[in-house]
């Protein structure tokens, strides 16, 4: 597997589709063929949600999109907003730290920034407390994928007013010189920032564990919102506190042990890309190293996405690297197959149709075929799912590896009707263990 070395180019989902990624959330029908295998999947799926969460059957409260708040309920004496200024080329908004953002919010630091806007750090003047502030682009595509996010958020609150299911909450939004803010709560870093200023050095299996139970309650609480999050990732996995895991180790010494965080707590964000499963599917989903497979042949995807993205997502936590680092669909293919072994015929015999990726009366993958050097010696290096996991450098794993690589098995499974559900996960055997417990105290 190839490591970081202290970087690593991290491609978005935002990157890849640009203006297509808004137009996932339109509201039109999935394909007619789709309809009666999706009917059967959401009932099975809200009766077993239903069931685990200890929940009386329930209709799912879709609200919309909620008011946005009056910004003149925000001026603050003496605090004036700044001259108006122009947006840049692209539509972003320009600002300067220490001004205001309205007269209620000090601008502190810029946290973030995609292709659909910034995010800001700011002082909340009426609430006294620190907040992240997600400034979309003035430009038409993007407010309108603006409104369906806040949608889908809505959608979360209402149906998990105590927010028990580990997604981030919508504080408010408001319009502010053509821009869509929405306003969160401040949290830490995010798991892939955590494991960067690591020097990507992996998690105690235990905090592993506290992570991926979490994190598929939170998918469960989803799924049964008939919601597919379609963007899981490291980056969009916050850890809950905020504390000073802002300071990064000194670049390149791994003397000391490797830092834990100082909770286990996290809240799954970034909903920009979330959709519900009556609605259009964009052929294209997921940041390319948590792609399922069927996304790559072109052959449909649903739910099953998800999990697959978790079980990239949960090597990746075990090990410190990414399980797939490519950005090709026949080296991701090539490499799929190096660690889990060959595709399903059926699904390679479904993509001929769409892809040159499979040649041959057996449909068996064209690799190397015209591949770089380069590229045949990343899926070389590539070894079996259990492999991976013995070869982690976390001594934690081992008394855990059976049950671990059970887990990713089942959640990394090629045909995504084969694959267990969040809730189905959460039953399994690795996370129900009494060799440890989490105690982050002492880290």
């Amino acid at each position: 597997m190839t490591t970081r070395n202290g970087k690593r180019q991290r491609e978005s989902l935002e990157d890849e589709l640009v203006g297509a990624a808004w137009e996932s959330h339109v509201d039109k029908r999935p394909r007619s063929d789709t309809l009666n295998v999706e009917d059967d999947r959401r009932e099975a799926r809200e009766a077993e949600v239903s069931r685990s969460l200890g929940a009386q059957p329930r209709s799912v409260e879709r609200p919309g999109v909620p008011a946005a708040t009056d910004t003149s309920a925000f001026i603050v004496p003496n605090r004036p907003s700044p001259a108006f200024r122009a947006d840049d080329k692209d539509g972003h908004y320009v600002f300067n730290l220490g001004e205001n953002l309205t007269s209620r919010y000090k601008i502190l630091s810029k946290m973030g920034e995609g292709t659909f806007g910034r995010v800001l750090e700011c002082w909340d003047r009426k609430h006294r407390s620190y907040v992240a502030i997600k400034i979309v682009r003035n430009v038409k595509k993007y407010r309108d994928a603006a409104m369906i996010e806040l949608e889908v958020l809505n959608t979360l609150e209402k149906n998990d007013p105590q927010n028990r299911w580990h997604c981030v909450h919508l504080q408010e939004w408001f319009d502010y010189r053509g821009h869509v803010c929405m306003v969160f709560e401040k949290l830490g870093l995010s798991l892939y920032d955590f494991l960067r200023v690591n020097q990507y050095r992996p998690f105690r299996i235990d905090v592993v564990r506290a992570f991926g139970r979490q994190l598929l309650e939170s998918v469960a609480y989803l799924h049964g919102l008939d919601l597919i999050h379609t963007d899981l990732k490291p980056e969009n996995i916050l850890l809950a506190a905020c504390d000073d895991d802002r300071k990064s180790p000194t670049p390149g010494i791994r003397k000391t042990a490797p830092r834990q965080p100082s909770t286990s707590d996290i809240k799954v964000i970034d909903f920009g890309s979330a959709t519900f499963s009556e609605q259009y599917h964009s052929t294209i989903v997921s940041t390319r190293h948590y792609r399922a497979p069927e996304v790559i042949l072109g052959l449909g995807w649903s739910f099953e996405a998800d999990i697959w993205s978790i079980g990239c997502i949960l090597v990746e936590l075990v090990t410190g690297d990414a399980l797939f680092q490519t950005h090709e669909n026949l080296e991701h293919l090539a490499m799929m197959e190096a660690v889990l072994g060959p595709i399903p015929k059926a699904m390679a015999q479904a993509a001929k149709g769409t892809h040159d990726c499979f040649v041959g009366r057996d449909s068996r993958l064209n690799w190397p075929a015209s591949a770089s050097k380069r590229s045949i010696r990343a899926v070389d290096k590539m070894t079996s799912l259990r492999q991976l996991m013995k070869d982690s450098g976390e001594p934690s794993v081992k008394p855990h590896l059976d049950a671990l690589c059970s887990l990713l098995q089942k959640l990394l499974q090629y045909q995504p009707q084969q694959r267990i559900t969040a809730q189905q996960a959460l039953q399994h055997d690795f996370f129900h263990t009494t060799h440890d417990i989490v105690d982050l105290t002492d880290s």
